[in-house]
């Protein structure tokens, strides 16, 4: 059975998304404040987290950023889940890596479907072979990037961008189908999201940048490229 944690400061909240879950066949364990979330995100290592912004003393950024420091924790996808709807924090969330971003009041019956598409994603993710390109390899089953034999620390969301632009080598990839596969549904706000993570694995990437291609207009496509 897949695993969720929820760190809420609301104890409601936290019944709630809890009830739901288990009625959708997934185990769900819960904390109330951040110190308590984080413990338990590095003793039980869940399958997704879902994350409350604003919790008074531990914040749920401040949360999201030490679950990034750990290798134990940093692929574990995250769900952001607060009151503010500021595109500040939205954008923070997502430069941070968050795989989802869902603003209170929600509806408990999108926010299951959303988790349990996101699950499914990644399970998929998990069962594909090494992928290169050039100087850039891939490997889905130990969450490892290499660039010219050297560790590249990604994203969880980076690290799927640039295995779901391996995986299409050489096709064009428009940003709204990246939208749909990379953070697995039709992202109601701007584009931008995407150009943003690219930049971002653009720099990752170093002198292998060059392999993602953009495609004014459209998109963009990832090829192999012979330097010199």
């Amino acid at each position: 059975m897949q695993k969720i944690l929820v760190i809420d400061d609301d104890q409601d909240i936290l019944d709630l998304l809890c009830f739901n879950l288990e009625r959708a066949g997934i185990k769900c364990i819960s904390a109330l404040e951040g110190v308590e979330g984080f413990a338990l995100a590095t003793s039980e290592v869940p399958d997704l987290i879902v994350l409350d912004i604003m919790m008074p003393g531990f914040s749920g950024i401040e949360v999201l950023k030490r679950l990034k420091r750990e290798v134990e924790t940093r692929r574990i996808p995250v769900v952001m889940l607060t009151a503010k709807g500021e595109e500040v924090d939205r954008v923070l969330g997502l430069e941070l890596g968050v795989e989802d971003y869902v603003t209170k009041p929600f509806s408990v019956r999108e926010l299951v479907l959303r988790i349990t598409r996101i699950l499914a994603r990644f399970d998929r993710n998990e069962e594909g072979p090494l992928l290169r390109c050039n100087g850039i390899t891939l490997d889905s089953e130990s969450y490892e990037v290499r660039v010219a034999g050297s560790s590249v620390r990604l994203t969880t969301t980076e690290f799927n961008l640039l295995a779901y632009l391996l995986k299409n080598k050489g096709r064009v990839l428009s940003r709204d189908r990246l939208l749909e596969h990379v953070w697995g549904y039709r992202y109601g706000g701007t584009t931008r999201t995407v150009d943003t993570h690219v930049q971002r694995l653009r720099e990752k990437l170093g002198d292998e940048a060059n392999c993602i291609e953009t495609i004014r207009g459209v998109g963009y496509k990832l090829q192999s490229v012979r330097s010199g």
